[in-house]
Formats: structure tokens, C-alpha cells, sequence
């Protein structure tokens, strides 16, 4: 009983302190295949935001064991209001599990208006297809 309470509280502490991760962070994704409904780890991820002389790169990430990335904005930089991609390198990732794909990765645009909010885009994601959203 004593390894369960142990095992569990572990459990706890480690989603709390993703959770403040996150939280410290304004862009997190999560990326899940809804193949086989299991996250999908390794899947390389872009961040980027329009400007005056077209898409400036900011960051770069691999989605972690849960298929996440809790902190993709950089901690150097002011959230800004304005216009961002997150581009998802689905075809490598595909070609990585023998898995053949007719999307070689996926961008998703989309707007900043209260640089205070979370924004959490997660992508469903299969070989054929892919849904996206604005999560929390």
C-alpha cells in the first residue's frame, strides 16, 4: 500500500509540475495519433511568427513521451499579439514508424489577440487526415 501511495504522489507531483510548466509558458501542443489513440512522441515541431518580411523562426522542439511540448515559446522573448504558425513535421514522423502519409507536415496558422491567455493547439493526427483546435 505504502508503494502505491508513493507511486501515486510521484505521479502527482510530476503532472503538477508540467502543469506549472505550461502554466509559466504561453504555447503548448499535443500531438496524438488517432490511429491507434496513443500520443505521438518525436514528431519535430516549429514555431514561427509573421512579420513585415515573412515568417521569423523562434523556436524549435520534439513532442516529448506524451506526444507534448508544455513550454514552445521562448522564455527570451515578449508575448506578443500577432500572427504565429506552429508547423508540425508529421512526414517524418510517419516515414519513422514505416507508416506511409499524404501529409509531409502540417502547418497551423493562427491568432494571438491577449498576448495573457494560454493558447494549447493540440493535433489529431492519422495518416490521411488531422483536426486541429484551440485547446486550454
Amino acid at each position: 500500500m505504502k508503494l502505491l501511495s508513493a507511486l501515486f504522489a510521484g505521479m502527482v507531483l510530476s503532472s503538477v509540475a508540467a502543469t506549472a510548466l505550461a502554466a509559466d509558458n504561453p504555447l503548448s501542443v499535443h500531438v496524438l495519433n488517432i490511429q491507434n489513440g496513443q500520443p505521438s512522441p518525436g514528431v519535430d515541431v516549429e514555431l514561427e511568427r509573421h512579420t513585415d518580411g515573412g515568417w521569423e523562426s523562434l523556436a524549435t522542439a520534439t513532442t516529448d513521451d506524451a506526444g507534448r511540448v508544455s513550454a514552445l515559446y521562448p522564455t527570451d522573448e515578449a508575448f506578443l499579439p500577432g500572427t504565429y504558425r506552429v508547423t508540425f513535421e508529421t512526414g517524418e514522423w510517419f516515414e519513422a514508424h514505416d507508416t506511409a502519409t499524404f501529409f509531409p507536415n502540417v502547418p497551423v496558422p493562427f491568432e494571438v489577440e491577449d498576448a495573457d491567455q494560454h493558447y494549447h493547439i493540440p493535433l489529431l493526427l492519422s495518416p490521411y487526415g488531422y483536426s486541429t483546435y484551440r485547446g486550454n
